[in-house]
């Protein structure tokens, strides 16, 4: 996974711990001052007082705040990655553990999750809820992640780098063992198009509700499980 301190938004990648952590410290910032005050009225100058770092220390990293903003939804995109991955780890483990002989479980059992994911796998709609939690859970819960995410509610970078395109490739890497074909073209659309649609759909169920409608969240569900299984089933 690439660190956010590798992203291309950065004007200097931390090099020393301390100079990470103060990264840290402006980015959990820039996401708690967009919470409260929204992305108009957010500036670099209110990050380094909530920081508590010199505004020359913002300065180091970001030109300005929407390149702050960039790298916040980088990091979203890292940690919302952890979060599906681990995920997948427990239920495939769960899953292990259901089918596991007793008897090879005195000799060490299953060695590692992806092992067990190798074996068994996890079925690709139990993924697919996997990748639709984890994202409502940070839709409701993580500071700043209303208004950024991935980068998809105040447009970032270049067309060549639009948000769901990176979270579209970034899902087929993760779920390839999953899928049980390569990836290819089609796949690579056919997953943009899923990602497109459902962030579109989330999107009005958090207009609706700000904890997100649970009828129009369960009717995503549903269609992304009868879209993905036209390739997938």
């Amino acid at each position: 996974m690439m660190p956010v301190h590798q992203a291309t938004s950065l004007r200097r990648a931390p090099v020393q711990r301390r100079s990470a952590e103060r990264l840290t410290r402006i980015l959990d910032a820039c996401a708690d001052l967009l919470d409260e005050v929204g992305y108009d009225a957010l500036s670099t100058r209110a990050v380094a007082q909530r920081a508590g770092v010199p505004i020359g220390s913002v300065y180091r990293f970001f030109g300005n705040k929407r390149a702050m903003a960039d790298a916040l939804a980088q990091r979203n995109l890292e940690r919302y990655t952890e979060r599906v991955l681990e995920r997948l780890k427990r239920t495939a483990g769960e899953v292990a553990g259901e089918g596991a002989d007793p008897s090879a479980e005195a000799d060490g059992g299953v060695q590692d999750v992806q092992g067990a994911q190798g074996a068994q796998g996890v079925h690709w709609h139990v993924a697919v809820d996997a990748v639709l939690d984890e994202y409502l859970a940070m839709k409701r819960t993580a500071p700043g992640f209303s208004l950024v995410d991935f980068g998809n509610q105040i447009p970032l970078g270049t067309r060549h780098a639009e948000p769901n395109h990176r979270v579209a490739r970034r899902l087929i890497q993760l779920l390839s063992g999953h899928l049980h074909r390569e990836p290819d073209e089609d796949l690579r659309r056919v997953f943009l198009i899923a990602v497109e649609t459902a962030d579109t759909l989330v999107q009005l169920a958090f207009r609706i509700d700000p904890e997100g409608d649970e009828k129009i969240i369960a009717e995503t569900r549903e269609l992304l499980r009868a879209y993905l299984g036209r390739v997938l089933d």
